[in-house]
């Protein structure tokens, strides 16, 4: 698998992973700022949460860790959690706006 086709497969992986208080995925919410394959095999997502005080970051961060190592090919995963910029909801998607009721 080409670096190119690892970042599919982590995007993928992502849409999978979702904010408990919230029935969207946290890519599509726009949660996640930044993945980077390096080395080909190497995988650092930046992301943020909805807010510093999400009582499901623990959660969430365990689970996107935990799903980027399960992906065939990883051999090290590293998920950084920022707040820089704050979370707004202009980063969802329009399929997230839209399952949300905000178009």
């Amino acid at each position: 698998m080409n670096a190119s086709e690892l970042r599919d497969k982590v995007e993928e992986v992502l849409r999978t992973v979702h904010d408990p208080e919230i029935p969207v995925n946290i890519y599509d919410l726009g949660l996640v700022y930044e993945i980077k394959v390096e080395e080909g095999t190497k995988v650092r997502v930046t992301m943020t949460l909805t807010a510093p005080a999400c009582p499901a970051a623990g959660d969430i961060i365990f689970e996107t860790q935990s799903k980027l190592e399960a992906i065939e090919g990883v051999t090290d995963a590293y998920v950084l959690l920022t707040f820089d910029p704050p979370w707004t909801r202009d980063m969802m998607s329009e399929e997230a706006k839209l399952e949300l009721g905000f178009l």
